[in-house]
């Protein structure tokens, strides 16, 4: 019998969705014992690791140790992180870090030993920089060459995977828009964030809540849904989308915070000012901003050009091209919607609630991060348990399952024209920045999930088109985040309702946390 071409094979021992850290680690990973087909529904370059411009946290330092990086980690949570997840990752991460560096990434060095940075609520320099603040594009294309090199991977790039393939409690393979069905023994979602649900945001265009999305459709749990990080300081110009991060460590270097009358204020708010964590810091800057009618300024000009250009060459070379000289001109900044804490529940080796389905990277919740994710750890929570994840297959062990069509197939939406899609599409946007931003508020949240309920039948049916599908993902990730946050009546960590200010010891345990998966009476989307 003649072999199949690659680009013909539909059944895998494994399938991972998403071209991210988490999705390349593991398709790496996996090729040691199995089929690969690694689905990304753009190109390989890109995803929110490619925009990472921190670092990754790891306790390399002398001075340093897991213990250190566990507590610090848990105080950033705001006491929701699951203890023994925080464990795994913080013991665990330096190997993969220092496999990171075998396989090549070309880390900031310190003559022989790594150079460490501090960042915002740690106590220790354990932040591994590469290029500067280029970091996440540096392990991509270390990662990329990898996985292009390694022949037991196929690589479906612009492949939109639309629903997760069940056969019982098992999810057996992935649909995908303008391909084949896909088949496999197992399935790893590593799809990365869902920043675009937001007006404001750090996240490229392809982070429409993707993996969240299909796994509820699925039944898998979703939980943590209302903690919603923002980073304090993404710039902020004159046109709309005009934006880019001003990474953390510029903070870690000095750079000040300054209100529209040139005062520094982070002092009055926190005993780390600068450095504190970034939901506070975030809070701090939208009250500034409205407390003066005016921006807020990053304020770095006390380090010189040079000093600049070698340590933060992507930031300086974009504020360049904005128009403003970061040695000698205050950045002007604010928050914008940057990372997902909540996601598809998972234990401690990436497993779901349906058997092989795992999750990993941004799209999962393992419990690490808690209310509020530590600076820098969301790289390394992708290695360890990307890594963990597959580890957890090839023990297990299964075969592919049959997938039998049901009776009640779903119809194709008609389509929306695109100019429809895009209008829903920026005033679920505005809204959810609004009211399921920083600062959050019944009315708000009810607005929200009015708004949901309202266009609930798109969510029924197959899709026609890309942009479509992204819209129905992103008003069911709203939904979820806006029914989440109106059920935690408290604020902690990322997560601030103005109506209720203060945090509540009676919602401090996990297992108290709102989650919801599809048959679940949760408003407003019961279909």
């Amino acid at each position: 019998m003649p072999l199949i071409g690659k680009e013909h094979q539909t059944e895998f021992d494994i399938i991972v969705v998403g071209g991210g850290i988490a999705g390349l680690f593991a398709a790496l990973k996996a090729s040691e014992f199995a089929s690969v087909c690694l689905v990304t529904k753009g190109c390989l370059a890109n995803s929110n690791t490619w925009h990472a411009q921190g670092g990754i946290a790891a306790a390399l330092g002398n001075n340093d140790s897991a213990e250190h990086h566990f507590y610090d980690t848990l105080a950033a949570g705001a006491g929701l992180c699951n203890e023994d997840a925080v464990r795994v990752m913080v013991e665990e991460g330096p190997r993969y870090v220092r496999e990171l560096s075998e396989l090549g990434v070309p880390f900031d060095m310190d003559g022989d030993s790594f150079a460490l940075a501090r960042e915002g609520a740690h106590s220790r320099e354990r932040v591994l920089h590469a290029g500067g603040d280029a970091i996440g594009r540096l392990v991509l294309e270390t990662l990329q060459a990898k996985v292009l090199g390694n022949g037991k991977i196929t690589l479906r790039e612009h492949t939109h995977v639309t629903k997760l393939l069940t056969s019982a409690d098992a999810v057996c393979g992935v649909r995908t828009m303008s391909g084949p069905v896909l088949r496999s023994k197992a399935v790893v979602l590593a799809t990365g964030g869902l920043g675009q649900v937001y007006r404001h945001t750090t996240n490229p265009p392809i982070a429409t809540g993707d993996g969240v999305a299909l796994a509820w459709r699925a039944g898998a749990e979703i939980t943590d849904m209302e903690f919603i990080q923002f980073h304090p300081t993404a710039f902020r110009g004159r046109q709309e989308g005009e934006t880019f991060l001003a990474t953390e460590a510029l903070r870690g270097e000095g750079a000040l915070l300054r209100n529209a009358k040139g005062e520094r204020f982070m002092l009055a708010y926190h005993d780390l000012a600068e450095l504190g964590p970034r939901d506070l810091v975030s809070r701090a800057i939208m009250e500034q901003i409205k407390k003066h009618c005016g921006p807020v300024y990053l304020d770095i000009t006390h380090r010189n050009e040079h000093f600049l250009r070698q340590r933060f060459p992507t930031v300086y070379r974009l504020a360049a091209k904005a128009g403003y000289n970061l040695a000698s001109e205050w950045l002007p900044v604010s928050p914008a919607a940057h990372y997902a804490m909540g996601g598809v529940r998972t234990g401690l080796h990436g497993e779901t609630n349906l058997h092989s389905l795992y999750a990993c990277g941004e799209v999962a919740c393992t419990g690490v991060h808690g209310a509020n994710r530590l600076a820098s750890n969301s790289l390394l929570e992708c290695l360890v348990f990307a890594a963990r994840s597959i580890r957890r297959i090839e023990q297990i062990g299964a075969k592919v399952t049959p997938f039998v069509k049901t009776v009640q197939e779903e119809a194709p939406l008609l389509a929306l024209r695109p100019a429809q899609i895009t209008s829903l599409r920026q005033r679920l946007r505005s809204m959810m920045f609004k009211e399921a931003g920083v600062l959050r508020r019944l009315e708000g949240l009810k607005q929200l999930e009015d708004f949901v309920r309202q266009h609930v039948m798109l969510l029924k049916g197959s899709p026609l088109t890309r942009e479509f599908s992204e819209l129905q993902n992103l008003l069911v990730t709203a939904g979820l985040i806006a029914s989440a946050a109106q059920a935690r009546q408290e604020s902690r960590g990322a997560h601030y309702r103005l109506d209720f200010p203060q945090p509540q010891d009676t919602l401090q345990s996990r297992q108290s946390q709102a989650s919801a998966r599809r048959g679940d009476s949760f408003a407003p989307l019961t279909l």
